[in-house]
């Protein structure tokens, strides 16, 4: 899949697309259910597929005071893009020039004159122009207008819940993986590089973890402790009992450490059963199950019967996981990362 990031990567001798746009932040269900119809739209043509998604947020310069916690990299969007079948991405600069052009000056220059589009499917709350003055109404008149065909596509909606981003955050928020992943149709996953922590999981515990940090914008499962499954996904060769590719049961800790009065936002995955040198290493941290929330204890003691009893429990919702948990596994080895995904730490599923 090509990914381009500017209109003079296009090749000129693309004369027709279909075309789908939006954020696509998390690339759930509902996100998919565009994807398919442009997809099959485009096989039906036999006409490229063009995934139309915006770097940064919209909300980045819009209201950057509003923007979320993404649950995604651009990097992420491409790679989940492609095993959905789509042939291109175009990851356009949101910028205030872009934010100002009126809904007709967009549909004509970006989607008819940049991309070429004959199809453009879209979800039925779509809006874009200045001001998001063009709706799917105006979209469809535009299309009727320069004889662009125009999909919407009902949002995704089941037990009374509307698919969204937003419905996934907010159920990381409360520690519902398990809801967050029936949104997302996947397990929901944060992969980086593994980097030394205080040393205390090991040394002074006996549970050494493969410990990674995030920033703010990046979104995470409420502070607490969580089932799930560790892989690793870079190349170089690996010290330890434990092999890349591989998904291997992890107890997981998300937030702060309160005992030890550590700040720093983490995701610290202890692997259990399995010993090796993870630092360096690229790993993707998948979360199942809530197992309780971040608690401060007295002493470290009290915080070994507590982990004794999460790598338990780990075990027992491990075992327990539905099919899609059972069949999960990485989805793109990161062996060319400079190409799709320039950050370190970022999300998949």
């Amino acid at each position: 899949m090509d990914i381009w990031q500017r209109f003079d990567e296009i090749p000129d001798h693309t004369e027709a697309s279909v075309v789908t746009i939006g954020v696509f932040d998390g690339v759930h269900r509902g996100h998919q259910t565009l994807i398919s119809e442009a997809t099959q739209r485009a096989r039906d043509l036999g006409l490229p597929s063009i995934l139309l998604t915006f770097n940064p947020h919209p909300l980045a310069v819009l209201r950057p005071d509003r923007i979320p916690p993404m649950l995604g990299s651009v990097g992420d969007r491409a790679e989940l893009a492609r095993a959905s079948g789509i042939d291109h991405m175009l990851a356009m600069s949101f910028s205030a020039d872009l934010a100002r052009l009126e809904p007709e000056a967009f549909f004509r220059d970006v989607l008819m004159e940049k991309l070429r589009a004959k199809v453009i499917v879209v979800g039925e709350n779509f809006t874009f122009g200045f001001k998001a003055a063009g709706d799917t109404d105006t979209l469809k008149a535009l299309g009727k207008q320069y004889g662009v065909e125009v999909i919407v596509r009902e949002l995704l909606a089941e037990d009374g819940t509307v698919l969204s981003s937003t419905v996934i955050r907010e159920a990381l928020q409360r520690g519902d993986v398990q809801r967050a992943n029936w949104c997302l149709g996947r397990v929901f996953t944060v992969n980086g590089q593994v980097v030394r922590g205080a040393g205390r999981g090991g040394k002074e515990l006996g549970y050494p973890t493969a410990n990674l940090y995030f920033p703010d914008q990046v979104a995470l499962p409420a502070d607490g402790v969580y089932a799930g499954l560790l892989t690793i996904t870079s190349s170089a060769p690996i010290e330890g009992d434990m092999e890349r590719g591989v998904a291997y049961p992890a107890a997981i800790s998300v937030g702060h450490n309160p005992t030890f009065g550590d700040e720093r936002r983490s995701v610290e995955s202890y692997v259990i059963d399995r010993e090796a040198d993870l630092y360096g290493h690229s790993v993707e941290v998948a979360f199942i199950g809530h197992i309780r929330g971040m608690e401060k204890f007295d002493g470290v003691e009290q915080l070994l019967e507590a982990m004794g009893r999460d790598v338990a429990k780990a075990k027992d919702i491990i075992a327990e996981a539905t099919e899609i948990t059972k069949q999960y596994c990485y989805t793109v080895l990161h062996e060319n990362d400079t190409n799709t995904n320039s950050d370190n730490q970022s999300h998949k599923g």
